[in-house]
């Protein structure tokens, strides 16, 4: 429980209470702020044509475990670290396929060189606030040295992303401290993932927008091998935000580059601060397909086709990265022995359907985040969740909610 959980319990049960009755009266798809908010898919919006898995994941593929530490104290701090972890085991002894794609390098994302040079990943996957990332891979490589099996390692390659959550967090105390890592790879579970103002996600800004923490996943059928996708995403970052289609951001007046736009009419009075469309976003892709590190490459590179689908502009001041692995058993890489010989990997013209997956994965991953997310004040600044009253109405009108 977070110091603002603990501060809010008495009331928020009666919120909860005021909440259920307001459910009872109202039309099914009507939210209040206070209310527990949707994922995309509870409206009855289907992004794409694929399957999500049963939990709509990263978690769906098998194996795959996330947790989370979110910090939040006093007026100023808003941030946390999230971590995946692609198996149970010691990713040292057991490496994974690996892959980064680079959309934009604007980013101090650890690692990626070596993953992409030797195309394995050997610890969990770490993701957190810009200027705690050296704090968060040290305590990560403390991490991995203190694991049985790893008492005479010498080198270890830290994989830590982030996005900067310096408008809602006093991003320069670099709050996060070793427990919090430890703390967040220790209550790595399968299951549900908690989503919105969490994690890495608790400060992030999405579109002008609360950002978050995201994730969704696409099973594809039987007869193109039953595989699963799962995405899992950190947001905050800009542009002229679309919804399944929708032009949401146009017709809620708040999108990049509105203000000039306004000046060029006349209007400059009308016209509130300026979204930026600089901030980041982290985009971590598992399968259980297997997959070598140059699939896994092409795969996190139609990730980005995603994120392009939900209105980012992926502008100059945004990191825009991928982190692609395969989870299943048989491509593990042994750290020892001069032999690697995975077994049966999936050929190049299967990879189709597995593009497919990850695009339309991210894209919701990617809602998820922002309607799972709540207000959130911090550092002397509020950002208001996206409104769900008025994009519901949106969805409608535009059909992308089906008519019952």
């Amino acid at each position: 429980m977070t110091v603002l959980d603990q501060e809010a319990a008495v009331p928020r049960a009666t919120l909860q209470l005021l909440s259920a009755i307001a459910v009872l009266l109202a039309s099914p798809l009507a939210f209040a702020q206070t209310e527990t908010r949707p994922r995309i898919r509870d409206l009855g919006v289907e992004v794409g044509v694929l399957p999500p898995g049963p939990l709509n994941a990263l978690t769906d593929v098998p194996g795959v475990k996330v947790g989370q530490t979110t910090l939040i104290r006093g007026d100023d701090i808003r941030t946390g670290v999230t971590a995946i972890l692609p198996h149970a085991g010691n990713l040292f002894a057991e490496k994974v396929p690996g892959a980064v794609f680079v959309g934009n390098a604007f980013g101090k994302l650890i690692g990626s060189t070596q993953v992409n040079e030797l195309g394995e990943i050997e610890t969990p996957i770490l993701l957190t606030s810009t200027l705690s990332v050296p704090k968060v891979a040290d305590a990560l490589i403390s991490y991995m040295l203190k694991l049985e099996g790893n008492e005479n390692v010498q080198s270890v390659n830290p994989l830590v992303g982030e996005t900067n959550d310096g408008y809602l967090n006093d991003i320069r105390s670099r709050p996060i401290a070793a427990d919090d890592v430890f703390a967040a790879i220790a209550n790595a579970k399968g299951g549900p993932v908690e989503e919105g103002a969490v994690g890495a996600g608790t400060g992030t800004v999405a579109f002008g927008f609360k950002g978050g923490v995201g994730t969704s996943s696409r099973r594809l059928p039987a007869s193109l091998g039953g595989f699963t996708v799962g995405v899992l995403v950190q947001t905050n970052f800009g542009g002229v935000l679309s919804i399944a289609g929708v032009p949401v951001a146009k017709e809620l007046g708040n999108h990049y580059l509105k203000n000039y736009l306004e000046q060029n009419k006349g209007a400059a009075n009308r016209v509130s601060a300026p979204q930026t469309a600089d901030g980041s976003i982290m985009i971590v892709v598992a399968t259980d397909a297997p997959l070598d590190h140059r699939n896994l490459s092409r795969l996190a590179a139609r990730a980005m086709l995603g994120l392009a689908r939900t209105g980012s502009s992926e502008s100059n001041g945004s990191g825009d990265y991928v982190i692609a692995f395969s989870a299943t058993p048989g491509v593990r890489i042994p750290a020892e022995g001069p032999l690697y010989q995975p077994k049966a990997l999936l050929a190049n013209g299967s990879m189709s359907p597995l593009f497919e997956a990850v695009i339309e994965a991210t894209e919701e991953a990617i809602y998820n985040s922002m309607f799972k997310a709540q207000d959130m004040s911090g550092h002397g600044h509020t950002v208001r969740a996206l409104p769900l009253e008025e994009t519901i109405d949106l969805l409608r009108k535009h059909h992308a909610i089906p008519l019952k």
